[in-house]
């Protein structure tokens, strides 16, 4: 499984400060064995899509489930495909909580996304409650089930999907799971995966981790054997992003 790193920008930048987020991206260097896609807030996609090279994924933050209509302040694959990018951000933990999307919500929207020809990064993860409470397994297995039900059994479908596992209470709270932590929750993702979807799917399906991400925090969190990557929050938007992006090297 190639190793990816995502840079989520949240509502974050301006044409000056994405200027220098490009300028470090471009000088690198950057390992080639990873694939490297970054989410800008939708009014700089088209902008962020020109500047970078060919190999830099764009992605959108979000997406709406169908390709157009009466849907005040939504964008839809379509448009992002449009305009050239081939990514969307989908079910991250600030649009389930923040902003009240439901698991049903989210399937919808991927389900659309990979009709309309979009490679998708879900993300799935659990409060701090939860995680306390025990649940998070429980948590976990439901969003990947309605994520997994709109993707589908087809291998070659699953191939455009990146799952990112983001614990909500490890998001910009400076707390990060443990190498440990994190390597025992992808691997009951990966067995679900194998056991509901397909050996297969389980096998090629690449992990995200998500969670206060850093330069020090990398090498030894890229190191575990289902830990495919990184979605990247606040970290994506210094030039320690190239760091986060060599944790391998």
């Amino acid at each position: 499984r190639r190793f990816f790193v995502g840079g989520n920008w949240k509502m974050n930048g301006s044409q000056a400060s994405i200027a220098g987020i490009v300028g470090f991206l471009k000088a690198g260097p950057l390992d080639p064995r990873t694939e490297v896609v970054v989410a800008p807030p939708a009014p700089y996609l088209a902008s962020v899509r020109a500047q970078l090279p060919a190999e830099i994924g764009v992605a959108a933050q979000n997406c709406y489930k169908v390709a157009s209509g009466a849907f005040t302040g939504e964008i839809s694959p379509a448009m992002i495909a449009d305009i050239g990018c081939q990514w969307v951000v989908l079910g991250h933990s600030e649009r389930r909580h923040v902003f009240g999307e439901p698991d049903a919500l989210i399937a919808e929207k991927v389900g659309h996304a990979l009709s309309a020809g979009l490679s998708l990064i879900p993300c799935i993860g659990e409060k701090l409650e939860e995680r306390e409470a025990g649940q998070t397994e429980a948590v976990c297995y439901r969003q990947l089930k309605a994520i997994a039900d709109a993707v589908g059994s087809d291998p070659a479908v699953w191939a455009r999907v990146v799952i990112a596992y983001e614990p909500v209470w490890a998001i910009g709270t400076g707390k990060t799971a443990s190498p440990q932590q994190a390597q025992e929750v992808h691997a009951q993702l990966r067995a679900w995966l194998s056991q509901n979807v397909s050996p297969q799917v389980s096998a090629q399906t690449r992990i995200l981790y998500g969670g206060s991400v850093t330069a020090d925090n990398c090498k030894e969190l890229a190191s575990q054997p289902d830990v495919d990557g990184f979605l990247v929050g606040g970290a994506s938007l210094k030039p320690d992003f190239v760091k986060i992006i060599n944790a391998r090297q």
